[in-house]
């Protein structure tokens, strides 16, 4: 037995010629799969995103001008092709096998590295060899179809409709389809699907329907002195259409009601998998239909590719994440953009009271930065600074939150969302002139810009006296000045030369971000899981303290828990970075405007007003 091996210089003709000539190597060949493999690496293209088009007239021409070589090829074709299993390609590629996301990344990223190989008895073993690049199916579809039966014919295929037999390969597509809508209606009536769609409750499942008009269409397929295909004028393919469209109803509505009952990862995964198995079969569908003897060829290379297309593409990642996150961003960004709403103000009345709401948070943060000082002096390591800083943070935070107070940079992190939903709505004006559609945006943002200064503003002008008189109270009381030692760490960390602040202040700004993320994140599950329904009907609730104190203590965990735990969040990542970062030796930190207007009046106090004007100004 000879092994495959294939000069990098060969050439498609040189090795047809090399394998199939009046010797028949091929035979001798071990393994005949990595012929095909090679054969197609010599005509792959190298680069195929502007690829228009893909001519294979030399290859057609070839196999006319060598009969030889032609019929050499067809037999091995023949010998490597027949009886190969689709297997699972249709079912199985390119779909969500499992509802844990996380799992199927890893699963789909170990593959990439690894890629699985089926049986070698199976159509995926020799795709999985032949067509391993992702790019495949990129340029086979482009190959124009005449020159695709062209050499169909030459090689003397025979189209999928020629006979009527349960292992044929129509058959094999019709089991795939049964498998997918199988799968696709248990998932369906899973509870947690259904409670996405309470319009269908008292209705039949589509998928049921979708079920039996599926059946009836195989029985009529399968019996005797029949053709296996139906006209698209067929009655049950009809119906079979009309039970298709409802089961995709079906799933369009379940993720339309995410805003209305919330969505959990493991729901939004169920239905993508439903919507990506009723995809497949919507794709498989049309090839149960002849309406033209001359459609059978082209329907049968059609399929081929589609074959070649789920099989290359069966571990795309980008693909998954895209999908997966889609519906759960968006609810995420809504629940933001809807909370980001109250940081921007149109009237005076509202202005002065984001500046009255800016100088709470700054009073707070003025206390946070003598607490923080304090804790820095306990004796604990580094964990337990770690630990001291994010309580000190949370807490403090969470007392803004429920106060009603504010702080400016946080108001970046929510009124994004409003702005992009403007630019959307603006975006959907088709009809509108440019600055029509943009002009919604426009007074937004001034609002926006005008709300953030005087925020700002607020914010500092408290911060920076409430610390000053705080360490000054402490002095007094104690004779004990806490940042008589620490004042220069203090001013250096505030040094856009000395320190990398303007990088820690980025680090900061992608925690107010992620906050963001997890304040929408909670809201959704929560409102999924009804907890506030359940908390307002929780009977030792209702015991205890009546049914008036249960609404309103869900009304108050529905306004403020997601807030709650997204201060609670946002202030452990803050206190816990410097910590994390000496622990990987990175210098790693954060710096918040207002917590740097207190810090600077400790600074200012603990050196005893001995700043020099540069210090103050700029390099310390």
């Amino acid at each position: 037995m000879k092994i495959f091996r294939r000069n990098t210089n060969d050439t498609f003709e040189i090795l047809t010629k090399s394998y199939f000539n009046e010797l028949h190597v091929w035979k001798d060949t071990e393994n005949k799969v990595e012929i095909l493999a090679g054969l197609i690496d010599t005509i792959r293209p190298k680069k195929t995103t502007n690829l228009k088009f893909f001519n294979i007239d030399p290859i057609i021409d070839f196999f006319k001008e060598n009969e030889v070589e032609r019929q050499n090829f067809i037999a091995f074709l023949k010998e490597i092709l027949v009886y190969k299993r689709i297997n699972t390609i249709f079912s199985d590629a390119g779909i969500l096998q499992e509802t844990d996301f996380f799992y199927e990344v890893r699963k789909r990223i170990f593959a990439k590295i690894i890629p699985y190989q089926a049986p070698k008895n199976t159509l995926e073993f020799v795709l999985n060899q032949v067509f391993y690049d992702a790019s495949d199916p990129e340029w086979l579809e482009k190959i124009p179809m005449i020159q695709l039966t062209e050499l169909f014919y030459l090689l003397e295929f025979t189209n999928i409709y020629e006979e009527n037999q349960p292992d044929l390969f129509l058959a094999e597509v019709i089991q795939s389809m049964n498998l997918l809508l199988q799968r696709s209606s248990g998932k369906a009536l899973e509870t947690d699907v259904v409670q996405m769609v309470p319009e269908y409750h008292e209705h039949r499942s589509p998928f049921s329907g979708f079920e039996k008009e599926l059946y009836l269409l195989e029985d009529i397929l399968k019996e005797e002195n029949t053709p296996c295909y139906v006209s698209s004028e067929d009655i049950i393919y009809k119906q079979l259409n009309i039970m298709f469209r409802q089961c995709n109803d079906f799933v369009d509505k379940a993720f339309h009601n995410a805003s209305k009952y919330g969505i959990s990862l493991r729901v939004n995964q169920n239905l993508l998998r439903i919507r990506q198995q009723l995809k497949r079969l919507g794709e498989l569908m049309p090839f149960l239909v002849i309406d033209n003897e001359e459609d059978k060829t082209p329907k049968t290379i059609q399929l081929v590719l589609l074959l070649i297309r789920h099989n290359s593409q069966k571990n795309n990642i980008e693909t998954l994440v895209s999908d997966s996150v889609q519906v759960l961003s968006y609810e995420i960004t809504q629940h933001t953009a809807k909370t980001g709403e109250k940081y921007i103000t149109e009237t005076r009345k509202e202005y002065f009271k984001m500046f009255k709401a800016a100088l709470g948070g700054g009073f707070i943060v003025g206390i946070l930065c003598i607490i923080k000082v304090l804790f820095s002096k306990l004796p604990v390591s580094d964990f337990g600074h770690a630990v001291l800083y994010s309580m000190n943070y949370a807490f403090g935070f969470i007392a803004i939150y429920l106060m009603g107070f504010t702080l400016a940079t946080k108001q970046p992190a929510m009124t994004a969302s409003a702005l992009v939903r403007a630019i959307q709505e603006g975006m959907k004006k088709k009809k509108a002139l440019p600055e029509e559609k943009h002009h919604e945006f426009a007074v937004l943002f001034s609002h926006i810009f005008r709300s953030q200064f005087i925020a700002f503003l607020g914010n500092i002008i408290m911060a920076f006296p409430i610390a000053w008189l705080g360490i000054w109270l402490i002095d007094t009381a104690f004779s004990y000045n806490i940042a008589e030692q620490k004042w220069l760490r203090l001013i250096n960390h505030l040094s856009p030369v000395k320190s990398p602040a303007v990088l820690h202040a980025a680090i900061a700004g992608i925690f107010l971000f992620l906050s963001g993320i997890i304040s929408g994140s909670v809201s959704n599950r929560d409102k999924h899981f009804q907890v506030y329904y359940r908390i307002q009907e929780h009977p030792w609730l209702k015991r205890n303290f009546g049914k008036g104190m249960a609404k309103r203590i869900s009304e108050w965990y529905e306004r403020k828990w997601a807030g709650i735990i997204s201060n609670f969040w946002f202030g452990v990542f803050m206190g816990t970075t410097a910590s994390i970062g000496a622990f990987i030796g990175l210098n790693l930190d954060i710096r918040h405007v207002t917590f740097s207007a207190g810090n600077f009046a400790l600074a200012m106090y603990g050196s005893q007003y001995q700043l020099t004007i540069s210090q103050i100004a700029w390099d310390p």
